[in-house]
């Protein structure tokens, strides 16, 4: 079954536009789902929409309301927000550029695939495509999704382009108020260093393919165990904190051997004059 778009209409820059669809790049298809249950029947619980004064209500005659006071609210109906037109609704214009690494990685959000429409809309999809290549920057723009007005930050990724919703700036919570309260500690050299050494030697490429979900499968042995009448406890110790007293010895015996040899030749050198 082909993937169902997420949002269909146009980007554009400047007046070059064409046809594009955007689709989620991610899936939470695989996740372990659960449902609630009375215990006493073991019957799932159905979750009905019920007005205090007539009862139930079917879900498809409901519609939105804004609270304006204390049980006053301001209606609307799917109709209504069809009538709020802007541009960002059907079109991401691309309105400039900007380096990668201006946009703190707190900004970055949901990941879409934009793909161009298939007809005469390809030539200027790859024209806008190969454009940006040659720019070596990330595009932004805005998009109506999801009911609300999103900044999208764009990238050439292979044929096609990347979408990343943008999170926007009264979302992101400042780090001072977190970190201010963190306490001034002159790390000492010499464990800095054997922990650049560690670093180093389990420096890798980076392979999501890795990455795999312990807690996930750790439910579904669980879920194998109960189904068969067992308990199904998964249980891990959790690390002892590593105090200032043997900081320095837990750093020399997570080394696996002496450092590898850094750009500079620090390491070489301290070994040659010891």
């Amino acid at each position: 079954m082909a993937a169902r778009p997420t949002w269909q209409g146009h980007l554009k820059l400047s007046l070059v536009t064409c046809p594009v669809a955007l689709y989620t790049a991610t899936s939470s298809a695989g996740d372990v789902r659960f449902h609630l249950i009375n215990p006493a029947t073991n019957n799932r619980i159905r979750m009905v929409t019920t007005d205090p004064d007539t009862g139930p209500v079917e879900r498809s005659d409901l519609v939105k309301g804004y609270e304006m006071s204390k049980d006053e609210y301001v209606l609307f109906d799917e109709a209504d927000f069809d009538k709020v037109k802007l541009e960002s609704t059907k079109t991401i214009s691309i309105d400039q550029f900007v380096d990668e690494a201006d946009i703190d990685r707190l900004y970055w959000d949901d990941p879409f695939y934009v793909v161009p429409e298939k007809g005469v809309g390809v030539e200027a999809f790859a024209v806008i495509r190969e454009a940006m290549k040659s720019a070596g920057k990330i595009a932004l723009g805005q998009l109506v999704l999801r009911g609300k007005e999103r900044q999208l930050a764009l990238e050439v990724h292979g044929k096609g382009l990347v979408a990343y919703t943008l999170r926007a700036h009264d979302e992101v919570k400042a780090a001072d108020e977190f970190f201010d309260d963190i306490p001034e500690v002159k790390a000492d050299a010499d464990m800095v260093e054997i922990a650049a050494r560690i670093i180093g030697q389990k420096a890798a490429d980076f392979d999501p393919t890795r990455f795999h979900d312990r807690y996930d499968e750790a439910l579904r042995e669980m879920i194998k165990a109960k189904a068969k009448g067992g308990k199904g406890v998964v249980t891990a110790p959790e690390p002892d904190d590593t105090n200032v007293i043997d900081l320095m010895a837990a750093l020399k015996a997570s080394l696996k051997g002496p450092a590898p040899k850094s750009a500079s030749g620090r390491s070489a050198a301290k070994k040659k004059a010891g």
